[in-house]
């Protein structure tokens, strides 16, 4: 439902609230007038920029998380939650009370409202024209930091080779027989090695000692595209490891067996996402805005600083290295984006056709994840 909807269905003590928030002037006990002013102060344009301007960045991350989700109702619990996930402690000194805070202000701010049905009252929703103004205010601001540049003098796209990869994975621990594994249940550096020069895109296998946890089961035992691919196999049940041997399964020979070259990229993307959502939460927002600031080719370094106010840090992973390594590198391998380098312009990227499709076509909750153990 858009604004106007939700004003309708909503009681006057809301109304009222919303109208003292935005200094409208009407008559307070009159429901027609109490709608009728909102919706003309909130229509104003240049009035809804500038109120979305002098929102905190707090404010602006939880309307964020809320954006691009295919639901429309949310528990009370779920909206502290996201509160609470939108709270970095490098701004403590802006933050509001208690998440019961800030959900009180967004209903009198009119960005949140109680269901209309007798089963819906208790949940919470916002007004769909509301969300997609909020868009292009946000795409707006951050293009006034993006730099835009012509088309690199080289870039890459690797599009459709991870899929190739996830084949050339199992094919190679099917030839291999019974992979050994060590006491951890990794394989062998030197396995590791083999395996890699097999694969479209090289890696440096991990460095003994280096910090790396929280993106995938296997993120600390291998590099960065083979953990993902990896990972992807174990989670499809293809590959099982006991008895310090990896072997592929049944299934996993049946997918052989199909004798099809890739495998597609929707699949491999959509579990990218849930994966990483275990260190950065609003990791599917973030990639929208990617999406929506990278039609053109554009800096890492500004999009870098469009978007560290939206990422939270992870233990030792600061924003600057989630956006580069962990998400701007990673959509690369997947080939949703394009990444090319110049002498003049530094390193720039752009969203790939296939980049557009999926983003756009895949929309997973917020609270769908992969689980890790």
């Amino acid at each position: 439902m858009n604004l106007a909807d939700m004003l309708s269905y909503a009681d006057i003590q809301q109304l009222v609230s919303i109208a003292k928030r935005y200094d409208c002037e009407c008559d307070a006990h009159s429901k027609r007038e109490l709608i009728q002013s909102i919706l003309t102060k909130i229509g104003r344009k240049d009035w809804f920029e500038q109120f979305i301007n002098e929102m905190s960045v707090e404010e602006l991350r939880f309307i964020n998380s809320l954006l691009f989700e295919q639901r429309s109702l949310f528990s009370l619990e779920e909206l502290i939650a996201r509160v609470q996930q939108t709270r970095f402690e490098r701004d403590e000194q802006t933050q509001s009370s208690s998440p019961r805070d800030m959900i009180v202000k967004m209903r009198q701010s009119g960005w949140l409202f109680n269901g209309a049905s007798q089963q819906t009252k208790y949940l919470f929703q916002v007004p769909e024209d509301l969300k997609e103004r909020f868009k292009l205010v946000m795409k707006r601001r951050m293009e006034q930091e993006l730099v835009s540049v012509q088309e690199p003098e080289a870039y890459r796209d690797e599009d459709g080779r991870i899929g190739e990869d996830v084949v050339t994975m199992l094919r190679y621990f099917h030839e291999a027989g019974n992979v050994p594994l060590n006491p951890e249940g990794v394989m062998y550096k030197k396995t590791q090695q083999l395996l890699i020069e097999k694969m479209s895109v090289m890696e440096e296998t991990v460095s003994k000692g280096e910090w790396r946890f929280g993106y995938g089961r296997r993120f600390h035992n291998y590099p960065n595209r083979l953990s993902l691919l990896y990972d992807y196999v174990f989670y499809q049940g293809w590959i099982e490891e006991h008895a310090g041997k990896l072997i592929v399964s049944t299934s996993g020979l049946e997918r052989l067996e199909k004798g099809t070259a890739y495998e597609p990229i929707q699949p491999i993307y959509r579990f990218w996402l849930k994966l990483y959502k275990n260190a950065i939460p609003n990791l599917s927002a973030i990639v929208h805005w990617i999406h929506l600031c990278a039609a053109k080719w554009t800096t890492v370094e500004s999009m870098e600083q469009a978007l560290t106010p939206y990422v939270k840090p992870f233990f030792y992973d600061e924003p600057q290295s989630i956006i580069r390594q962990r998400i701007i590198q990673m959509l690369v391998h997947l080939g949703l984006l394009k990444i090319g380098e110049d002498a003049k312009t530094g390193t720039s990227v752009q969203m790939s056709k296939r980049g557009n499709l999926l983003v756009k076509g895949v929309i997973i909750t917020h609270e769908d994840k992969i689980k890790l153990g």
